[in-house]
C-alpha cells in the first residue's frame, strides 16, 4: 500500500512538468498495477492514441480509488484545474452545456489519469469544429444468448455491407464483450445524419442477417442476437475510446486491431501489461485510418429509401427530448398493456 506521505512524481510530459500523486495506489487488483503504471501505459501508446483522439472533445469517469473503486462521470473541468489546461464548450442531450477537457496532448491526458480518469469516453468531433461528425461508430453489442463468436461473425457480416458500398472500416475490441467499427467520415456531415447513417446501416444488418443481428432498442424485442447500437451516433454522444483502459480488474484496453486479427483476437488478454509490447512488434492497426476518408452518401440513401417506405426514425434514448418522426418511446409490452 502507499505511503500516505508518498511523494508524487513529476514527469516532463510535452514540456509541462505533469505531476502523479500517489503513483503507487492501486488502480488494478489483477496484477496489481498503479496509478504510475497506468499513466505509463498511456505514454507508451501515446502515438496512436492521440492520432484518433486527438483534439477532440472528452468525457471524463474518474476512479479516485481504482477499478474497484465508487465512480463518477465528470462533463467539466473542475475548478482549479491548471492554466494550460485546453478546454471547449460542449452541449448534451437536454441542451445544457460544460468545459469539456480537450485532448491537446498528452499533459492533458496525464492530469485526466492523476485525477482518477482510467479511461475516455470520446466525442465524434473535433473541438475546433464542433458542428462537423467526423466518425460513424458502429456498436456491436451481445445480447443474453450470445458470445464473443457471434461477436466476431456480427462484426464481418458489417464490414461485408460496407465492404459492398465501398466504405472502408476499422475494428477495434470495446475493452469489454463487444466490437467497436469505426468509419472515419469526410468533413461534411452533422451529429443527426451520422445517425441516420448509422440507423439505415442497423435496420439493413437485420434485413440480411435476422438470426444473428438485431436493430430493435427495445431489449424484450431483440432476442439472442446482437444489437448494432445505432444510438451511439446521436448527437452529442460520446463512445469509449480506442487505447482508453477499462475499469476493470484486469485492465483491459479498447485495442484497435485489423480485420484479419477479428477471428483470433482474445480481447480479454489486451491489457495494458501486453499493449505497449504488441503495438511495438506489429505497428498501430488504425494507422491509415485518418489518411482516407469516406463518404456517407450511400447510407445515407438507404436512409432515404427506407423514409420514402415509411419506416420513419427509430427511437432515441431517454435522455433526449422527444424528437420529430420518433415513433413513441415506449416498450411494445407496456404500450400493449396500456391499450
Amino acid at each position: 500500500m502507499p505511503s500516505a506521505k508518498e511523494e508524487p512524481v513529476v514527469l516532463d510530459v510535452d514540456g509541462v512538468a505533469a505531476r502523479v500523486t500517489s503513483p503507487s495506489k492501486e488502480f488494478f487488483p489483477k496484477r496489481g498495477e498503479t496509478k504510475l503504471d497506468l499513466v505509463n501505459y498511456y505514454l507508451a501508446v501515446a502515438e496512436p492514441f492521440m492520432r484518433v483522439v486527438g483534439g477532440r472533445p472528452l468525457l471524463m469517469e474518474r476512479y479516485p480509488d481504482g477499478a474497484r473503486g465508487k465512480s463518477f462521470f465528470q462533463k467539466r473541468v473542475p475548478k482549479g484545474a491548471p492554466e494550460w489546461l485546453q478546454t471547449v464548450t460542449v452541449s448534451t442531450p437536454n441542451g445544457t452545456t460544460s468545459n469539456a477537457l480537450v485532448a491537446a496532448d498528452m499533459a492533458h491526458i496525464v492530469w485526466a489519469v492523476n485525477m482518477g480518469c482510467l479511461g475516455f469516453h470520446v466525442w465524434p468531433n473535433h473541438a475546433d469544429e464542433p458542428g462537423i461528425t467526423d466518425e460513424l461508430r458502429i456498436d456491436l453489442d451481445p445480447q443474453p444468448g450470445t458470445n464473443f463468436d457471434h461477436i466476431r461473425e456480427a462484426a464481418y457480416e458489417v464490414k461485408a455491407v460496407l465492404d459492398e458500398l465501398g466504405i472502408v472500416s476499422w475494428p477495434k475490441t470495446s475493452g469489454s464483450k463487444g466490437i467497436h467499427i469505426y468509419v472515419r467520415l469526410e468533413s461534411r456531415w452533422d451529429g443527426m445524419a451520422v445517425r441516420y447513417a448509422a440507423v439505415a446501416l442497423a435496420r439493413e444488418m437485420q434485413r440480411r442477417r435476422p438470426d444473428l443481428l438485431t436493430c430493435e432498442w427495445w431489449k424484450e424485442d431483440r432476442g439472442k442476437r446482437v444489437f448494432v447500437d445505432f444510438n451511439q451516433n446521436a448527437p452529442h454522444k460520446t463512445v469509449f475510446g480506442a487505447w482508453s483502459v477499462r475499469p476493470r480488474v484486469g485492465a483491459q484496453v479498447s485495442t484497435p486491431i485489423t480485420w484479419d486479427e477479428v477471428a483470433t483476437v482474445q480481447h480479454e488478454e489486451l491489457t495494458i501489461a501486453t499493449e505497449p509490447a504488441k503495438l511495438a512488434a506489429d505497428g498501430d492497426a488504425w494507422a491509415g485510418m485518418g489518411e482516407d476518408p469516406q463518404s456517407l452518401e450511400p447510407l445515407l440513401e438507404w436512409h432515404e429509401r427506407d423514409w420514402a417506405d415509411g419506416l420513419g426514425d427509430a427511437p432515441w434514448p431517454p435522455v433526449y427530448p422527444k424528437m420529430p418522426n420518433e415513433p413513441p418511446r415506449v416498450a411494445p409490452s407496456r404500450a400493449k398493456a396500456e391499450d
